[in-house]
């Protein structure tokens, strides 16, 4: 028999092929275990390679800035560089059994989810990566509980990236605050502060009163009714604003929205220290200082890590006090610390056991008389601030396939020391001592779809146990006398849930409901015993149950267009306020808010993108803090309010090395129906004329919602560059704050507001060392950022807070 000896070579060729096939096949086929976090592709990929037992290399250099998703779950490597790479621009071709090529995805068409790229500039050499965000980013709101991705969500999230935060000096929630428009505080000091977010204000004050905005440390709360502790963000991935109400994911004290704080967590590939260091100098004022270190220890060779922070900030005084001799008496000492250990537990469980803790202290209040020479106050009290936070965390999570569960819980306590002057001009030396301190327990426990294949959801329950005692004394330093006191204790279980689907192609839906249950009780504080036994019936224990719904749509009618409707609910309870020797009950509040907006464009993807919002909110029994006639706070409800909120920012990138951002917000709030009984007695107590009792004297003082500019602007600018092995950078920024009212009541009517801050920073180095300059208050301007230094103002002329003078701080920052 002839054998054809191409036909058996070509027999033989097939054979071997298959045999060689069936290596890599088995290794494609076979399942591994990832825990790989979503990031850039330089820092994930020798995590998925180590995991998958592989080796993977990138064809295009541009690739290596790409960010790419999380992994997690037992799975084939194939699937999980599927997963990896999903929505990038990037695609991966397997070259042998054990070893794959990731390189750029061919564009062969365009659709909605993967838009038309700008094509890249030719470059000397591309800047390091917390210089400028490459235009393969995938913007994702982790927020939502879903890791939904921003082109799919309903409505506008600011999201800060750390690096930028941390560009031009480590400055707390002042960094937050300088870039965005849409969000305020009051300014009595750090740690001592109020947060607002789109017009949504109570008071100028920390009282029983819930906050509106709630405030995040990865997923655990930071507080109930205390001030924002302004943790100093080293070390961070970024920040996340929702714009509120967000009462269906977040309960509670959520109704101007939520600040989001990503910690960075514990990496167990490799060892990383960094080192940061810079002093300043203020004009008019003292100098300062600062000195940070930041560490990531891998242990053992499981998976395990620890991430350590630690920091010392020195701010340097500008206030004088000539009534006492004393200059620059107004210096903030902050020294605090974090620290986070990561268990890989086996088995796709991980545990995270962390700490958190931060002293402030002020040596003496920062505000001036309104009618002396700038920066100077007389007053013969040295009105010192302490504030002590501390925090102990225990995060679980699992992963099964597409599937997470977590549980967050955390014990937190708060304690704030603050003094007042009270002393009336003439009088002999005077001061007023609060104590507030807080103990909370927090949990919530989730499981959640992340959004993919037009499908994520979330479920699950939380608990909020938290007490505050509140003590105050006022006298001289041979004499005091306890005050009426207040304890509110508070416990809240609640179930929630949210869905997103995309309903049709280009129309997303959500819609979520909220099951809250709070009991709330409490006592007063020396108090008079046949006061205490009258008030029985104030201070007993009661219960409140509130139902939060959401829904919204997102629509994208044309490309990079998107346009959207929202409604959401949020809600504070109730509580117990103190009103001179009395106690007294105030009632919970709740909001609704329907909003409208569109967005243009996508952060990174196309050289503009824009958005602008319209949203119109009801606040029903605003709940607000007051002065009384004695100069005491107090609190009660004052009526009905309505505010209607415009905001929009645009952000261009002219050239790959430049971007400018604009942004504003106008603000038009009202109390629209007063509660004329209960503010009669607060207008009287206040020491308010017959004329000033009648309605229209009533809305005039009363009518608008305080401590929230009518309209707010802010502008940036940032340039970088390559030079040489070296990356520059700079950045400017502008914001005017408009005007607004102190607070509610006659004695609080004082105006503030009005001002522009700018700001400068530069910095020249790569990923391994830098140099940085920042110049802020350019123009050394004065302003008045709060017009309350003390609630004792009778007699007086007023007073201002002015921004920190000119400050130039010089920094280096080294990492290994």
């Amino acid at each position: 028999m002839d054998i054809d000896p191409l036909s058996a070579q070509t027999r033989l060729s097939l054979l071997a092929a298959a045999l060689a096939s069936l290596p890599v096949q088995a290794v494609a086929a076979e399942q591994h275990s990832f825990d790989v976090p979503k990031g850039s592709l330089s820092t994930v990929l020798p995590t998925i390679s180590r995991q998958g037992g592989i080796s993977i290399s990138v064809a295009d250099a541009q690739l290596w800035k790409a960010r790419v998703k999380p992994v997690r779950g037992r799975m084939s490597v194939e699937e999980a560089i599927a997963r990896m790479l999903a929505g990038s621009d990037a695609r991966a071709v397997r070259m042998s059994a054990t070893s794959w090529r990731i390189e750029r995805r061919p564009v062969t068409r365009v659709t909605r989810r993967t838009p038309p790229q700008r094509p890249p500039q030719p470059r000397a050499r591309e800047p390091a990566p917390h210089i400028a965000a490459g235009p393969q980013d995938e913007i994702i709101v982790t927020a939502t509980k879903t890791d939904l991705p921003y082109s799919e969500f309903a409505g506008v999230a600011t999201m800060l990236d750390g690096g930028e935060l941390a560009f031009g000096g480590e400055r707390g929630m002042e960094s937050i605050l300088s870039r965005t428009a849409t969000m305020s505080s009051t300014h009595l000091g750090s740690g001592r502060n109020k947060l607002f977010i789109r017009g949504i204000a109570d008071s100028s004050f920390t009282g029983p009163t819930q906050a509106t905005v709630g405030q995040y440390l990865g997923d655990i709360r930071l507080s109930y009714n205390a001030p924002d502790p302004d943790l100093r963000l080293y070390d961070i991935d970024g920040v996340e604003i929702l714009e509120g109400p967000q009462g269906t994911l977040y309960g509670a004290g959520a109704l101007g929205g939520i600040v989001r704080v990503v910690p960075r967590a514990p990496d167990p590939r490799d060892m990383q220290l960094q080192a940061i260091g810079g002093v300043s100098l203020t004009q008019h004022g003292q100098p300062g200082g600062d000195i940070a270190a930041i560490a990531n220890l891998p242990v053992g060779n499981n998976g395990h890590a620890m991430r350590l922070v630690g920091y010392m900030i020195s701010d340097g005084g500008y206030i004088d006090n000539p009534l006492l001799g004393q200059n620059d008496v107004n210096r903030v000492h902050v020294r605090g610390g974090r620290g986070t250990f990561r268990l890989d537990a086996g088995n796709d469980w991980t545990v995270d056991i962390g700490g958190v803790y931060q002293s402030i202290q002020a040596d003496d209040a920062q505000y001036s008389d309104k009618n002396a020479p700038p920066l100077i106050r007389n007053s013969l009290i040295e009105q010192v601030a302490r504030s002590r936070y501390a925090m102990a965390t225990f995060v679980v999570t699992k992963d099964w396939n597409d599937l997470r569960l977590q549980s967050s819980n955390a014990y937190i306590s708060h304690r704030l020391f603050e003094r007042f002057d009270a002393g009336r001009p003439g009088d002999p030396a005077r001061s007023l001592d609060q104590a507030n301190d807080t103990r909370m327990f927090v949990s919530e426990t989730r499981l959640s779809r992340p959004y993919y294949d037009g499908l994520g959801w979330v479920a699950g329950v939380s608990v909020i146990d938290n007490r505050t005692r509140q003590q105050r004394e006022i006298g001289n330093s041979v004499m005091r006398t306890a005050l009426t006191g207040v304890t509110n204790r508070i416990t809240e279980i609640t179930g929630f849930a949210e869905a997103t689907v995309e309903v049709v192609p280009n129309l997303v839906a959500s819609g979520g409901i909220r099951l809250a249950h709070a009991r709330l009780g409490g006592d007063g504080q020396n108090i008079p015993l046949f006061v205490s036994l009258s008030q029985r019936a104030v201070t007993a224990e009661r219960n409140e149950t509130d139902v939060i719904p959401s829904a919204s749509l997102l629509a994208t009618p044309f490309e990079n267009v998107r346009v959207y409707a929202r409604y959401q609910e949020g809600f504070r309870p109730g509580g117990l306020a103190v009103e001179r020797e009395f106690v007294r009950r105030f009632r919970n509040d709740r909001v609704n808010t329907w909003e409208a907006g569109i967005r243009i464009g996508e952060k990174g993807r196309t050289p503009i993108d824009a958005n602008l919002a319209l949203s119109y909110t009801r606040w029903r029994d605003i709940q607000a803090d007051f002065v009384d006639g004695d100069g005491f706070p107090s609190t009660a409800n004052i009526g009905d309010g309505r505010i209607t909120s415009i905001s929009g920012a645009v952000a261009v990138r002219a050239t790959p090395e430049l971007a400018i951002e604009i942004g504003g917000v106008y603000n038009h709030s009202r109390v629209s129906e007063l509660f004329t009984s209960e503010l009669r007695s607060i207008a009287f107590a206040a020491g308010a004329n017959e004329a000033d009792l009648e309605l229209p004297a009533l809305l005039a003082r009363l009518g608008k919602i305080p401590n929230v500019a009518e309209y707010a602007f802010r502008g940036s600018a940032t340039y970088a560059v390559p030079l040489g092995k070296e990356d520059f950078r700079l950045n400017g920024w502008a914001s005017y704050v408009g005007p607004s009212r102190l607070g509610i009541g006659p004695i609080l009517g004082e105006s503030q507001g009005n001002y522009v801050d700018t700001g400068l920073a530069m910095r020249i180095g790569n990923e391994r060392r830098g140099l940085s300059l920042t110049l802020t208050n350019i123009f050394d301007a004065r302003g008045n950022r709060f017009a309350l230094g003390t609630p004792f103002v009778e007699g007086s002329a007023g007073y201002l807070t002015p921004l920190r003078p000119r400050t130039l701080r010089i920094a280096v920052d080294v990492a290994y």
